[in-house]
């Protein structure tokens, strides 16, 4: 399945560099802590991607310092408009190149209306030496005015969940944020609370 599914991002990846009439875009960031799915990952971690986009579909990668190694992201699909309703579906892996983690990989489902959203990532987690874990993750979003409040929970072999309160804006084109990150003691061992400071940067690459 691993095969086929690196098989077909390369597939993607080629077929957009070979299309004449493309969307690139690309982008830096710095996070003062970097925080995924309300587990950290890093203190002061950089990071940087670049990303394609045409008529929904869309291709990208994305790396970050987790300090041992780096965390690169490969993800491709699909997302639209129905009346007032979004939708997407696409495939995203996430790989290390040191010992910090191993590999998950997952197919997200997302919907919104207005200001609510809802993602969910089902995916399979490769765990070292460790038998296969397979995991849900769910999270629910309300935004406005550049403020969101994020809910997430994981189930079947995950477990725990978290909340973020945000708050996003740009400035003279650059992106700064700061966030509110509460996570379960399921989740991370230790129930914590932690705020974050991003800033970050996107360039169209047209």
């Amino acid at each position: 399945m691993k095969t086929i599914i690196r098989a077909s991002l390369a597939l993607a990846a080629l077929l957009a560099s070979a299309t004449v009439s493309a969307d690139w875009s690309a982008n830096v960031g710095w996070a003062s802590e970097y925080h995924f799915r309300g587990i950290f990952q890093k203190n002061s971690s950089a990071s940087g991607g670049v990303d394609f986009e045409q008529n929904g579909f869309y291709v990208g990668t994305w790396a970050a310092d987790v300090g041992d190694g780096l965390e690169v992201d490969g993800y491709f699909g699909y997302g639209g408009e129905f009346e007032d309703f979004g939708y997407s579906i696409g495939f995203t892996g996430y790989y290390y190149t040191g010992d910090f983690d191993d590999t998950y990989q997952e197919i997200n489902l997302g919907g919104s209306y207005g200001p609510l959203a809802v993602d969910v990532a089902i995916g399979e987690y490769e765990n070292f030496d460790g038998p296969t874990q397979d995991y849900t993750f769910t999270s629910v979003t309300l935004e406005g005015n550049g403020f969101y409040g994020t809910f997430g929970t994981f189930s079947q072999d995950f477990d725990g969940d978290y909340v973020e309160l945000g708050y996003g804006t740009s400035f003279s084109e650059v992106d700064i944020g700061i966030a509110l990150i509460l996570a379960n003691d399921d989740l991370i061992e230790d129930e914590d609370e932690t705020l974050v400071f991003t800033i970050g940067k996107s360039f169209d690459l047209d």
